[in-house]
């Protein structure tokens, strides 16, 4: 499998049917113990397995000094060496290069300028490769059959765009072979290496397009040009290089799974679909050259298989790991030994490696083995139906005891996700945990923009920050409210990201629905949030004007709608957290915020990092951020009502 780190660019990110309540039995239950706030927010003991393509190694991130380095085992061995000793900064992602060498990406105090690494096995000739200031490194393709090289793409020669290089990982050469005109947004390499597509914004701004070459030699083609509201995804070429599989949603609202002629530009035929969610994922077997699944979310992640071998492989695994959910992470060049990974609502999981040749499967790390699941909160499904009548799904955490028929006037955290064109989704989530373990109900809502529900639920959040997208969320927090599982009066709101952006919108807008508030690295200032963008986030400013506003001719709309601009209606208790180094959402929107609520006496809390970027990773800093929580929540919420 090719190893991709994807930039989510224009995401600020930081994841049934309906259900009738009760509240008949209003016993409070027991509570779980009390778990040291540490326990939820600290490093993983062991994490990010992966095996070499020779499958003789397996690779882990684990802590050394307090941050994630990356350790090697051989298979069967009872040792691990360390090959990388960073303190200031976690690895935020490696792979294998080839058998001997692996790669790896870290930026500095949060700015997002990943740069690249490589280091061999044994620890030595770590070299910096992209040692550039300022400059972001994206890892295009990993050339697993060219061993000693890798595409990258960066953005040195103009910061708004990224260029191709061709990379070797022992004497550190690069040479650029595609430079970027200005427009082109991803690079995609066929099976054999070669850079033969990619996917560009026209000219107008607001429309995306598919370019195609035959060989590294001919000029991109346009095969395709589509609204950047239809969507034709790659996911790569099919086995023979001259076609693509996509996830497309061009002609219909659900985003399928395609194969896509890249000579004529038209859809050829659909190989799986779902009716009720996007299709987005498609993976294959590079050693056997045939499709295995596509994958969806519902309120889990879901697969469909086309390959009778993958599925058998699956089952097999579930015999002894069902009750949880699994995933293959990574897998050896001859496919028969794989690194497995489980997960729940409850459990960070664990590790596995199997081999398919002796049909064994061994556990090698729990990833947090401090934790025991039978304390955690379950994560429920539930769903909502707004004033206008959308649909909306999401998740209902209760305290440990609490059933959905017995949860009755508990204090509330409502937790709008960031994005906001993303979604939350199943799984352990620490914050959602730790709060639970503090008595808090949780509220998770995939408001409208949330992806994975089709064309029409993404394309209704269009110029609606603040308006309906706000109203989705107030429509959750009534919606707890009319089951009678929320205490009116003690109801937080505490988001990320867009979430901050909702957090503060939302006491604005409803001044009196909150008792408390958490604005993590939000947007206060529509205005001054798109002046401040990073450069390679400019390309899109005409899309994010479509879907957010345009600040000329939606002026007086955005200006309604920028909180900063409207904290003479804030009065609820905040708590803003930012990181000084962010990228994404400058210092300055919480300093607006921070110095107009100051000035007017009102009550807040300002904690800044000056090693922190788009939301704190460093352990030290994330322990005093929701040591601060605590207090915070417990300060306001506690208090039963009278």
């Amino acid at each position: 499998m090719k190893h991709r780190f994807k930039m989510l660019i224009l995401a600020l990110t930081v994841a049934g049917g309906s259900m009738f309540f009760s509240a008949c039995n209003l016993s409070k239950p027991e509570a779980a113990p009390l778990i040291p706030l540490k326990d939820f927010f600290k490093n993983p003991e062991r994490t990010s397995y992966k095996i070499s393509p020779d499958g003789k190694f397996f690779s882990y991130k684990a802590p050394y000094q307090n941050r994630m380095n990356i350790f090697v085992q051989e298979i069967g061995q009872d040792s691990a060496v360390r090959l990388t000793s960073e303190t200031d900064r976690d690895i935020a992602g490696y792979f294998w290069a080839n058998d001997g060498r692996i790669l790896y990406l870290k930026d500095t105090g949060g700015d997002e300028n990943f740069r690249l690494y490589g280091v061999n096995v044994d620890g030595s000739n770590l070299i910096c490769f992209t040692d550039f200031p300022g400059v972001l490194t994206q890892v295009i393709d990993d050339l697993e059959d060219i061993p000693d090289e890798v595409i990258i793409a960066l953005n040195k020669r103009v910061p708004e765009v990224f260029d191709a290089y061709r990379l070797n990982i022992v004497s550190g050469k690069m040479e650029m072979i595609a430079e970027n005109p200005g427009n082109i947004q991803g690079w995609i390499t066929d099976h054999d290496g070669k850079l033969r597509a990619a996917t560009a914004i026209a000219e107008d701004g607001i429309s995306n397009q598919l370019l195609y070459r035959e060989t590294e030699n001919d000029p991109f083609k346009v095969v395709i040009t589509t609204s950047f509201k239809d969507q034709v995804g790659p996911q790569f070429f099919t086995f023979d290089n001259k076609n693509m599989y996509v996830s497309t949603n061009l002609g219909r609202d659900k985003a399928v799974i395609a194969e896509f002629d890249l000579a004529t530009g038209k859809e050829i035929k659909v190989l799986y679909e779902n009716k009720d969610f996007d299709v987005d994922g498609l993976s294959y077997s590079r050693k056997r050259k045939v499709l295995t699944t596509a994958s969806y979310e519902s309120w889990k992640n879901e697969k469909y298989f086309f390959d009778e071998t993958s599925q058998k492989i699956y089952e097999r695994l579930a015999k002894d790991l069902g009750n949880y959910e699994i995933a293959i992470t990574g897998l050896n060049r001859n496919e028969d030994r794989f690194i497995i990974r489980t997960y729940s609502d409850r459990s960070l999981g664990a590790y596995y490696i199997y081999d398919s040749n002796t049909d064994k499967l061994d556990k090698i790390a729990e990833v947090s083995p401090w934790m025991n699941e039978d304390d955690m909160a379950t994560q429920s499904p539930i769903q909502y139906t707004t004033r206008d009548g959308l649909t909306v799904h999401g998740y209902l955490t209760l305290p440990k005891g609490y059933t959905i028929e017995t949860a009755h006037n508990l204090p509330v955290v409502i937790n709008p996700h960031g994005g906001p064109w993303a979604r939350d989704s199943w799984g352990f989530n620490p914050e959602i945990q730790f709060l639970a373990n503090r008595g808090y109900a949780v509220l998770q809502m995939n408001f409208r923009g949330s992806t994975g529900y089709g064309k029409a639920f993404w394309t209704a959040s269009f110029k609606q920050w603040g308006l309906t997208m706000q109203d989705d969320i107030t429509d959750g927090v009534k919606w707890l409210i009319d089951k009678k599982i929320a205490d009116p009066a003690r109801i937080a709101i505490y988001g990320g990201s867009y979430g901050g952006y909702a957090t503060l919108q939302g006491i604005v807008k409803d001044p009196d629905q909150y008792a408390a508030a958490i604005d993590y690295v939000g947007v206060s200032n529509l205005f001054s949030f798109m002046e401040t963008i990073p450069p390679y986030w400019k390309p899109f400013l005409d899309m994010m004007y479509e879907m957010v506003g345009n600040p000329k001719q939606d002026s007086l709309q955005l200006a309604q709608t920028s909180p900063a601009l409207n904290a003479d209606k804030i009065k609820t208790p905040l708590f803003i957290a930012q990181g000084a180094n962010d990228p994404r959402v400058n210092k300055a929107e919480s300093d607006q915020v921070v110095e107009a609520l100051k000035a007017r006496g009102v009550e807040v809390e300002y904690m800044v990092k000056d090693n922190e970027g788009h939301g704190f990773h460093n352990e030290e800093n994330q322990f005093e951020f929701y040591g601060a929580m605590e207090t915070f929540l417990a300060t306001h919420l506690k208090k039963e009502a009278k």
